[in-house]
């Protein structure tokens, strides 16, 4: 109990209570020795047997031994002092470099090692994204075929113009297929307008991605044999793997028989490339995973004997593309160029409110930020104290939407008119080499074996059409540099030093418009404030109380 006037509480106990505190420090170290006694454990250390008398020189041995100890014992000394010197010397560096004025040399090293990393990680992330131009240029150069895949929950959307026309251009040398990949994940009947609005232009072929692949070899998967137990259910297998396959087939034996066909599988990044590739050859080959931006180079794949896929980076999305383009198909918020929380405020303006409300069960929002704080709770996504972690609700909610898990669906484009760089034939083109009737056959087999989710629990999205790529490294854009405290300064240094003509702008004049005005207000008088005293003593507001005691007065 602290008692009044101790700066500190008092630590006597009571009698009970002290031997009470005894007696179980006693128990225990009796327990800990009875288990140490059972173990074998000693804790008596064991005694220095020394020099016996019947050894022979025995006293040279033990001046040889007290010598030796002699000199350890100098040499800890010497150790200790020269630390202590080098230290004094530290000191007194230190003090000198701060009466001159300059920081400390530690402190200067650090800086230009900070200033070294900051630049080292800038280089490191403008040259990932001309790193994918080049490899995806490179793909597209060595193939034969170029599928692009693309969702089937927005399958306009997922298309870039530029592939599509760089890979056209090679007249007839090159073929373009169409994936339409997730299409469990939309309505049966949006999925068949989808597909007879992209067969107008070019083959489309309908896939189902399989999500039970855990074989990393072929050689893991020989030794699994037919003991392990996979889930062969709807969900888990692989739907349009054969007439895809048969297609590539009847593709690689129509060339010469030394040659192999070379397949690309193209697309924006988790559209779903390295999971058709799985699937295809039916091994885990490739990483997959929910998170964007895995397939960071080529990666070549043997099928068959003649026929070779190759898995590529996904296309770089251009920065005039709208914001919920860029929130699905580019990786802004993987590389920290936009927060989670703006990307999630962008997809929620293209939805219906009722139905993101019935899809994650979550009461009436006005904001996005009421929202995301309404799905954390309901997640149980809480920081410390029970506040709701919205960051992490927002990259849940991205997930949702580009990988294999939410439902929605987009309205496709009733007018079929061909795009420019498109001709009817072209079309023709690309259709000849190719079984459109077992293509067909193909797709309403998928048609009959998906299941597909109703229409009532999907989202209706709204599209804004094609996505812009960048495959030109020239027009990627350019990546400001942030500086450090050091850089700044000298900039400014130099800024001082060197003189450059004035040239006056809109913005020069306004600028010196407001420091004129800011100069007029300075330059009028402050008005002057009078200070009342207070009287802040105590012991004069006690002796206007009537009841107050007067210790001056003896009452006796």
């Amino acid at each position: 109990m602290k008692r009044p006037k101790l700066k500190k509480a008092s630590k006597r106990l009571s009698c009970a209570k002290r031997f009470k505190i005894q007696k179980k420090v006693r128990e225990h170290n009796r327990k800990l020795r009875k288990a140490a006694k059972k173990k074998g454990i000693t804790r008596k250390p064991k005694k220095d047997i020394g020099v016996p008398n019947s050894a022979p020189f025995k006293e040279e041995v033990l001046r040889e031994a007290e010598q030796r100890k002699q000199e350890l014992e100098a040499l800890k000394e010497q150790n200790k002092i020269a630390k202590q010197q080098e230290r004094a010397e530290k000191r007194k560096k230190d003090k000198e470099a701060a009466s001159a004025g300059d920081e400390p040399l530690s402190k200067k090293a650090k800086k230009v090692a900070k200033a070294k990393e900051a630049k080292a990680a800038i280089v490191k992330k403008k040259s990932t994204k001309t790193f994918k131009c080049c490899e995806l240029n490179k793909v597209i150069e060595e193939s034969d075929v170029i599928v692009e895949v693309l969702d089937a929950r927005d399958p306009l959307g997922y298309r870039c113009p530029q592939l599509e026309e760089m890979v056209l251009k090679h007249e007839g040398k090159k073929k373009l297929l169409f994936i339409l990949n997730k299409i469990d994940l939309a309505p049966k009947d949006n999925v068949e307008k989808w597909l007879r609005y992209l067969e107008a232009e070019c083959p489309t072929f309908l896939f189902k991605a399989s999500m039970q692949l855990q074989d990393r070899t072929v050689q893991q998967r020989k030794q699994r044999g037919n003991n392990a137990v996979l889930d062969h259910s709807r969900a888990a297998s692989c739907f349009g793997r054969d007439s895809f396959l048969q297609t590539l087939t009847t593709l690689a034996n129509k060339k010469d028989a030394d040659t192999m066909l070379k397949v690309a599988v193209v697309g924006f990044p988790n559209v779903g490339k390295s999971s058709i590739i799985n699937s295809v050859k039916e091994v885990r080959v490739c990483h997959v995973g929910v998170q964007r931006g895995l397939t960071r180079c080529k990666q070549e794949v043997h099928i068959t004997k003649r026929l070779k896929m190759i898995d590529s980076p996904g296309v770089v999305a251009a920065p005039s593309n709208p914001g919920d383009a860029m929130a699905l198909r580019s990786l802004q918020v993987e590389e920290n160029e936009e927060s989670p929380l703006e990307a999630v405020r962008t997809l929620l303006k293209q939805c219906s409110q009722q139905h993101i409300m019935l899809q994650y069960n979550v009461p009436d929002y006005r904001t996005s930020l009421e929202f995301l704080t309404a799905l954390a709770k309901k997640r149980r996504f809480l920081q410390k104290g029970d506040v709701p972690d919205t960051e992490l609700a927002a990259m849940t909610f991205l997930s949702d939407w580009t990988g294999p898990k939410l439902s929605y669906h987009t309205r496709a484009p009733e007018h079929r008119g061909l795009p420019s760089y498109l001709t009817d034939a072209i079309v023709t083109e690309l259709r000849s080499d190719v079984d459109m009737d077992a293509v067909r056959m193909g797709n309403e087999n998928v048609l009959k074996g998906v299941r597909f989710p109703n229409l009532a629990s999907s989202i209706s999205f709204n599209s804004r059409g094609p996505t812009a790529g960048v495959l030109n490294v020239n027009e990627l854009p350019k990546e400001t540099v942030t500086t450090t405290e050091e850089e700044e300064d000298k900039e400014t240094e130099e800024t001082v030093n060197t003189e450059e003509p004035e040239v006056e702008t809109p913005v020069s004049t306004m600028v010196t418009e407001i420091q004129e005005s800011t100069k007029k207000k300075k330059a009028k008088p402050a008005k002057k404030v009078k200070f009342i005293s207070v009287n802040v003593d105590q012991t004069s507001v006690q002796h206007n109380n009537d009841d107050a005691y007067d210790f001056n007065t003896d009452f006796v």
